[in-house]
């Protein structure tokens, strides 16, 4: 009995929030740990689901660093890092296509339709796929100077890494009208044909801003963003986060995940989330609850 009125009071208290968001569009960032333990793979597909079947339209877009890795280092390859990208060469570039376009955005397609039921299903997408992702290489320079982050000239050409210049949604209101789920691979192209590896958060972002989505929610492997005492921040805009860049109580890996929230803020998205993905259904209680779990940030 007491489990049943805690289950309708979570309910309840889910009810105004259900009402609110129905029929927006919700971008999500999957990455980190709840890739990687079966658990939190499940809890993330549940979540997914849910908001589908309450009329709320999620956009997945995934990473796959720890893959591009593994892969890399089976075929002995060094996979260099900076400023929170990773650095490919042409014939690494064919490998990145094949982990995020193929292995790991089939796995997540699988895993969200091995729940599904009923009308509601998952597609995997490139950059490629109905002209998605326009992109372009990325000016390594001028990336590092925006960052506040100074590199070694070896790291300085990121070869076929890139950025997105343009996000083109109509394969993705297509899918909307279908009742598909978008799972997105960071996968670009420009006009020549050339594929470009891109920073996930960024295409997140892009995404959701294209989209003006409601929200754009980040999972992560950290709490949410720390303040100077080393606090969780439960809310937060982006003047204050600025200063703690430029204090550097933000730092490293963590300054391009806020650079793509405050980008997707700019661009018209309401508000970024920035969640410990190691909480099993962590999307469902940042949006379904008062308190949330991580860090909401606000223009």
């Amino acid at each position: 009995m007491e489990r049943l009125v805690e289950k309708a009071e979570i309910l309840m208290e889910a009810l105004p929030f259900i009402t609110k968001f129905r029929g927006k569009t919700f971008v999500i960032k999957y990455g980190g740990n709840a890739m990687a333990k079966a658990d939190l793979k499940v809890a993330f597909a549940q979540d997914i689901l849910m908001l589908k079947y309450i009329g709320i339209n999620p956009v997945i877009v995934h990473g796959g660093g720890p893959q591009i890795g593994q892969m890399l280092k089976r075929m002995g390859r060094e996979s260099k890092c900076g400023g929170g990208r990773r650095v490919k060469d042409r014939e690494a570039r064919g490998v990145v296509e094949m982990v995020l376009g193929g292995l790991v955005n089939k796995s997540i397609v699988m895993l969200i339709n091995r729940y599904a039921g009923g009308h509601i299903r998952a597609v995997g997408l490139t950059g490629k796929d109905g002209g998605l992702i326009r992109a372009k290489k990325l000016d390594a320079k001028e990336y590092f100077r925006q960052m506040g982050d100074f590199r070694p000239t070896e790291l300085l050409d990121l070869g076929h890494v890139g950025e997105v210049e343009y996000i083109d949604t109509q394969i993705l209101k297509h899918l909307e009208e279908d009742n598909y789920i978008p799972v997105i691979a960071p996968v670009g192209f420009d006009t020549e044909g050339n594929a470009y590896n891109i920073n996930a958060d960024f295409v997140a972002s892009a995404v959701a801003g294209a989209l003006k989505a409601e929200k754009v929610i980040f999972l992560t492997d950290i709490e949410g963003l720390k303040d100077e005492q080393g606090n969780t921040v439960s809310s937060i805009n982006v003047e204050r986060i600025n200063r703690m860049i430029e204090e550097g109580v933000i730092k490293g890996g963590m300054i391009p995940k806020v650079k793509a929230c405050i980008q997707a803020l700019s661009q018209g998205v309401k508000k970024a989330h920035i969640l410990d993905g190691r909480i099993p259904h962590c999307v469902l209680l940042e949006i379904f609850t008062s308190e949330g779990i991580g860090t909401e940030i606000v223009s």
